[in-house]
């Protein structure tokens, strides 16, 4: 079956194992569904994903010119500590930084290959844990804009990462780890501001992936150099498609690539 469009990141639902939806604007593909069977892509052109244009993608979906303009790119989204909302103050268009950055969010542990901080939307718990491919997560605090979410990572990344290792989250090269116990060691290390948002009563979630194989070494898919692939696919993780002769690719990091999907 030949599907075509321009690629976003998976949608999931949490299952067991969770589920991966690919969503083209004319369909909408059970990634699931293609395990253990031929998968071909073909890069076909460029879609940015702010302009529609067909010009090389520079940053997360974005041409060069929209990276720098577009207030889905700004520098607050990578760096949580940056936004400025709280304040009335504007990076790129306030409205939508009000909207993003004025809304609960939360900072957890996960562990995907060892333990990392991070923070998200509280409605994007626990996607984005899924998207980290993270088999174990917890929450830490819970609080109402994303500066505060930031200041309490900046301060945990003193005693944990806040990076994940992809090739060990791939190749299934994991550890357990108590990340109650974790939380509780680290709530002396939460600022003042964010203190009194503690989350003292949450449990571990655990996520299972549908990977039937995992690659004994990890070789990654470029469009840019390999414009045509084919192979079988073996597993989805994170945001990574997982084939078996140890190729992936990272969706996600493709994102802005229009392509032809086609299963046999």
């Amino acid at each position: 079956m030949l599907y075509e469009g321009v690629l976003r990141k998976m949608r999931t639902e949490i299952g067991s194992p969770v589920q991966y939806f690919l969503v083209f604007e004319n369909d909408f593909i059970n990634m699931n569904q293609g395990l253990d069977r031929e998968l071909q892509i073909d890069f076909i052109k460029f879609q940015c994903l702010n302009c529609g244009e067909d010009r090389p993608i520079y940053r997360q979906g974005f041409c060069k010119s929209c990276f720098f303009e577009t207030p889905r790119a700004g520098d607050w989204i990578m760096k949580p500590e940056l936004s400025k909302a709280h304040l009335d103050e504007e990076d790129r268009d306030l409205e939508y930084e009000k909207r993003m950055q004025l809304q609960p969010h939360i900072v957890y542990l996960a562990n995907s290959s060892s333990i990392k901080v991070g923070v998200t939307r509280k409605s994007q718990v626990p996607t984005r844990w899924i998207d980290q491919g993270a088999h174990e997560a917890i929450e830490i605090v819970e609080v109402p804009n994303r500066y505060l979410a930031g200041i309490t990572e900046v301060a945990l990344k003193d005693h944990v990462s806040d990076k994940t290792s992809w090739r060990k989250m791939l190749q299934n090269d994991i550890e357990d780890v108590d990340l109650v116990e974790w939380r509780n060691k680290l709530k002396s290390s939460i600022p003042d501001e964010a203190i009194d948002y503690f989350l003292n009563d949450r449990e571990e979630t655990h996520m299972e992936f549908p990977v039937l194989k995992y690659p004994e070494k990890v070789n990654s898919l470029n469009l840019d150099k390999t414009p045509s692939y084919k192979g079988v696919l073996k597993g989805i993780k994170g945001q990574y498609l997982i084939f078996e002769d140890n190729t992936v690719f990272n969706v996600r990091g493709s994102e802005g690539y229009y392509v032809g999907i086609d299963f046999s």
